[in-house]
């Protein structure tokens, strides 16, 4: 297990996670890098980076293929298109894990009696989901790599409400899980989700720890005297932050991922923090008494980085 972050196709970006003592990185945003599905001569590029990681002792953990809605019939085509592509690049260079989001449906459903139609039920969307991404798993199986769903809501208040992540709650994990036949679909599992849901992290490691294919460390905070003036839905009630900057419990979590024969690394994923974060010079202008504002034009996130690595490796064991 090792500590990371995540990384576009950059070199300058490998040489400041070396420089600072990362061990392995996600690449992320692979749509529009040189290897995406638009490309047709990928290997050069996918081989030249991998060696830029490999030689800088960076391991690719995962490639983050696309976090967008591919069940959306407007982006079903290319998201295909790059989880394909995405797969057989996992596979070329040497990595385990192709991740992104797995989507959603959304449709409204008319009350015949009358009244105000309603969103229906992600659950209500399940064959579609299947019928997407099971013919991708069997193609990702023949080339021995592993899907792994991140479970961010994408709705307000980073709660599943509006989203448009049909896995965005353990629930309909479950109903994944118990329908699909295919083993090598999992999740990107992240801490930070869970908590802006009241959901415990460390018993969710317990139930579905076998699955977890990937975890991007990402914390989050909940401010219980909004909550209980406010409730959950109100701005700055659950918020992300760096790992050791909010409520998750570090020590627990890792200890129950390795319990659980987790395989992979850590990769922070920053830039959410309210504080250790880059600050645009001038926040909006309805943004007042904000963390934003007050840290207007600062450049926090490789603080914030590093606070996160030095929270995570007090409890990861030395490589072997």
């Amino acid at each position: 297990m090792r500590i990371g972050i995540l990384s576009d196709a950059n070199v300058e970006r490998l040489d400041w996670a070396r420089q600072n003592g990362f061990g392995s990185i996600e690449w992320n945003r692979f749509a529009e890098s040189p290897a995406g599905p638009q490309h047709a001569n990928w290997r050069p590029f996918a081989e030249q980076f991998a060696a830029d990681a490999r030689s800088r002792n960076l391991r690719i953990s995962a490639i983050g293929a696309l976090y967008k809605n591919p069940l959306d019939p407007k982006q079903t085509d290319l998201a295909r298109a790059t989880f394909r592509r995405a797969i057989e690049v996992a596979a070329h260079i040497g990595v385990k894990t192709v991740a992104g989001f797995p989507g959603a449906v959304i449709e409204l459903e008319v009350n015949p009696k009358g009244g105000n139609p309603v969103y229906k039920s992600f659950d209500q969307f399940l064959p579609q989901l299947l019928e997407f991404w099971e013919p991708l798993a069997r193609f990702a199986a023949e080339h021995g790599i592993r899907i792994a769903f991140e479970h961010c809501p994408m709705g307000p208040y980073h709660l599943p409400i509006m989203g448009f992540n049909s896995l965005a709650q353990p629930a309909m994990w479950e109903k994944l899980f118990n329908e699909s036949k295919c083993e090598n679909l999992g999740l990107e599992w992240d801490a930070s989700h869970l908590i802006c849901q009241f959901i415990d992290p460390v018993a969710n490691i317990h139930k579905f720890g076998s699955r977890i294919f990937h975890v991007h460390a990402k914390d989050a905070f909940i401010n219980r005297h909004l909550l209980e003036l406010y409730g959950i839905c109100h701005p700055g009630v659950a918020e992300h932050r760096m790992p050791g900057l909010g409520q998750s419990n570090w020590a627990e979590i890792i200890h129950a991922l390795l319990r659980a024969g987790y395989d992979s690394d850590l990769n922070i994923e920053g830039w959410h923090d309210p504080v250790y974060r880059d600050h645009d010079a001038t926040p909006p202008a309805d943004i007042k008494l904000s963390a934003s504002n007050h840290q207007a034009g600062q450049k926090l996130e490789t603080t914030g980085l590093l606070i996160a690595k030095r929270t995570l490796e007090q409890f990861v064991p030395p490589e072997t």
